[in-house]
């Protein structure tokens, strides 16, 4: 149960900070991280409301002393930008396992609800999102859906996010992923922009832009970029004034590529995210705080790693109560042993204790909405009369080769190979002993009944099918597999369940994680989410797949934002090109 937060210009505060009034605690004999300075001071720091009201030599009286006995104090960590929905809970059990590894802020873009389920969608996750104790923050989805190449749930314009922005959590425009729409001046696209600029920031997604089209799309007000791959273009963005989120998340890895274009002089110019973290990662691994050590064992100071997941992230989005221990700041703070291998034992919000060692103080939940999430389910509608024939691709007898996706399973991006066919009966078919695997992307919003088919190396297995109803941005059902039968079946059990994940071979289901708040969450707890999640996991091996987890990198080929080439209902997408383009090579 959460306490209210004192303001900052509260008489009462005034008192404590000159020393006329007690505290409410106060920490002492620790070592305490100034993320301004990056150094540690020995000093005293007393809470009153919530917020920091006095740092000092000397202790001021309080009602509770903490003696820290030498360990660390530094201020809260705050992801930059992440998806919830990629963690595939609710966010009251995001919480219940974020927050033990020190995370009391997180800017989260319901992207991928909205593109289910529209201005609906989001206002669902904001309001199950709040009273839990996080300073959970959001930006307004620009991209919905993130190109027109693909048929979403929803279409929201300039005019269906402007309401949002009246609730004060909306701190920033999500992602701008359509940058040719801004540096080409796409008057609805620039419509957002100018939205966003006019209530907050306007946060970017622009990977591999270079030259004068980024110039152009930092000359629209575009503030920040999470989609670096390379030091080079990191430090290219950077100095045309762009923030820089270095993501290391589930999906995307790209902090050790990133880390060599931070220096001593441009520290203050990068951030840390997620994007997309996986429960079971989240859970074993960490969330910010995992990012940190990450920075840290790849040769980043670590008060400087510390300032990316605080300070500068506040400071990114206008949040001047948040980011730091200074005076009037919430008391939003994380202990720990090793400034080298940092890993809280103890995490305290807004003055108050959340998390010890490494679990969650179960009442301060007690205030967790529970939002009626009857407008979440039954999302899931494929076309009428799917079957294994809905998968088969005629073969065009004059060509020699067919487009085939490279998919990387550690990142977003995917290239494009020619290779020559297979063909059985008049059609284009799998050949698993190549590493040439069918892919198909089916509408299931009821707005399409597309199909869009194509093929794809990489996943490595030899039998079988696997389908998710998590395929960004739109979500439609991806399902990538050696022969059609196995992929009609997997299509069909996640439409059955409304959504999810799951493994088929030779008929039959191996093993199904449902996701049925549209078609992308689950309802589960937290525990039984990655209980879950490690069976569909170790069920993939069954088919022979050498990926640790093949549902991340087949939840990407489906993003016609990012290159190169990428597979919607709509069909094969030379996303350089903004072009729908054959199967077959002439």
């Amino acid at each position: 149960m959460t306490s209210p937060l004192i303001s900052r210009t509260s008489p009462e505060l005034m008192e404590v900070a000159r020393g006329d009034r007690r505290a409410d605690m106060v920490f002492v004999n620790g070592r305490v991280v100034n993320v301004f300075t990056r150094t540690i001071e020995a000093v005293a720091v007393s809470i009153f409301g919530g917020r920091i009201a006095a740092i000092g030599a000397g202790a001021i009286e309080a009602n509770e002393t903490i003696d820290l006995h030498g360990q660390y104090l530094a201020p809260g960590l705050i992801d930059a930008h992440m998806h919830v929905e990629s963690t595939m809970m609710m966010p009251k059990a995001f919480v219940r396992l974020a927050a033990p590894h020190g995370t009391t802020g997180v800017v989260f873009d319901p992207h991928e609800i909205a593109n289910v389920l529209g201005i609906a969608g989001i206002r669902f996750l904001m309001d199950a999102s709040a009273d839990l104790p996080m300073n959970i923050l959001f930006a307004a989805s620009s991209c919905v859906p993130s190109s027109r190449f693909e048929h979403s749930g929803a279409r929201l314009e300039a005019g269906d996010l402007e309401p949002l922005f009246d609730d004060p959590r909306i701190i920033a425009l999500a992602e701008m992923m359509n940058f040719p729409g801004v540096f080409m001046g796409d008057p609805d696209v620039l419509a957002k922009v100018r939205l966003g600029l006019d209530r907050a920031v306007v946060d970017g997604h622009c990977p591999g832009l270079t030259g004068s089209q980024l110039g152009a799309y930092a000359a629209a007000g575009i503030s920040s970029d999470h989609e670096c791959t390379t030091a080079d273009e990191a430090i290219e963005k950077i100095k045309l004034g762009l923030r820089v989120f270095l993501r290391e998340g589930s999906a995307a890895r790209n902090l050790e590529a990133l880390i060599p274009a931070v220096t001593p002089e441009n520290a203050t110019r990068f951030c840390l995210c997620t994007d997309d973290r996986h429960p079971g990662d989240l859970h074993r691994q960490g969330h910010i705080d995992h990012v940190v050590r990450t920075a840290i064992a790849l040769g980043l100071e670590p008060m400087t790693a510390l300032a990316m997941g605080s300070l500068h992230v506040a400071e990114h989005y206008r949040l001047p109560d948040l980011g730091a221990i200074a005076p009037g700041r919430q008391a939003d703070l994380i202990v720990f042993d090793d400034l080298n291998d940092i890993r809280p034992s103890s995490v305290y919000w807004q003055g108050q204790l959340i998390a010890q060692g490494g679990a969650i103080v179960e009442h301060m939940l007690d205030d967790a909405p529970s939002p009626d999430d009857a407008l979440s389910r039954d999302s899931v509608t494929l076309p009428e009369g799917l079957s294994s024939a809905s998968f088969r691709i005629k073969a065009d007898a004059d060509a020699t080769l067919i487009r085939v996706i490279r998919a990387n399973p550690h990142q977003l991006i995917t290239g494009e190979v020619h290779m020559e066919p297979t063909i059985k009966d008049g059609c284009l078919v799998a050949d698993p002993s190549r590493d040439l695997l069918k892919l198909a992307v089916i509408a299931r919003h009821g707005t399409s009944n597309g199909i869009g088919l194509g093929f794809v190396a990489g996943f490595g297995f030899a039998e079988g099918a696997l389908a998710s109803t998590v395929g960004h941005d739109a979500h439609n059902l991806a399902v990538v597999g050696t022969n059609d039968q196995d992929m009609a079946i997997a299509a069909r059990a996640l439409e059955q369940v409304g959504g999810g994940q799951c493994v088929v071979k030779d008929g039959q289901v191996l093993c199904l994680l449902p996701l049925p708040i549209a078609g992308l969450i689950s309802d589960a707890s937290a525990q039984e989410i990655i209980d879950q999640q490690d069976a569909l996991l170790a069920s993939v091996k069954a088919i022979g797949c050498p990926i640790e987890d093949p549902f991340m990198p087949l939840s990407f080929l489906p993003l016609p934002v990012i290159p190169k080439l990428k597979l919607t209902d709509m069909g094969l997408v030379d996303v350089e090109h903004q072009r729908v383009v054959p199967i077959t090579v002439r």
